[in-house]
């Protein structure tokens, strides 16, 4: 394993684990990744409105979280192939396991492509039926800017980087904190083809 350093910082319950993954381990997990979602493809999600996403979304485990004109949900199947997710690769599951700090495994992995000029607001991460187990999310790839900010929309916000390898945690006061990506440093990693940023959010959706 890589010597990862971890950084807490406010709101109290984030933590980034830097250098989380080894160049290997990244080169290895992002292999396997790209092989299972050949088998659930990347969608164009839309808001609500019909507004298209900046970023390109797939999932992996048992459910997937979704996004379209019936609203933001988790639910079995692929929205375009109508076939299951594929399974979560055994390294994430080891990583949730390393630092999340739960009890329980997740069961929903939100896999996330952003390319050029692709960026995600702040939100809430407010569409699983427990708040009590953490988000967990890996970054391979370009780094991202990353903000988060408190409970309640339009307080403070504060900004750090998220490179390829690192892993941060949403949880206790920061699991409900707005938080999105303010941009994309194209060039910044060598490790996908073509460059860009493949963010890995693994969660537990349904009860406990």
């Amino acid at each position: 394993m890589p010597s990862a350093s971890v950084v807490s910082a406010p709101p109290e319950g984030f933590r980034l684990v830097l250098g989380a993954l080894s160049s290997a381990a990244q080169r290895s997990l992002l292999a396997e990744v790209l092989g299972l979602v050949q088998d659930a493809p990347f969608f164009q999600p839309t808001t609500r409105s019909g507004r298209p996403f900046s970023v390109q979304m797939t999932n992996l485990g048992p459910l997937g979280w979704v996004s379209d004109r019936a609203g933001y949900r988790y639910q079995p199947t692929h929205p375009v192939t109508g076939e299951a997710w594929p399974p979560m690769p055994p390294a994430l599951l080891d990583l949730w396991r390393r630092h999340a700090e739960a009890a329980v495994e997740p069961d929903a992995c939100l896999v996330n492509l952003y390319g050029d000029g692709a960026r995600m607001g702040l939100h809430q991460d407010r569409d699983e039926s427990d708040f009590g187990t953490p988000v967990l999310s890996v970054s391979l790839g370009d780094t991202a800017v990353f903000r988060i900010g408190g409970v309640e929309r339009g307080g403070r916000t504060r900004s750090v980087r998220l490179a390829s390898g690192d892993v941060c945690v949403l949880g206790g006061a920061a699991r409900l904190a707005f938080h999105g990506i303010d941009r994309v440093i194209a060039g910044s990693s060598t490790l996908i083809e073509g460059g860009g940023r493949l963010n890995l959010t693994l969660r537990r959706a349904r009860p406990l």
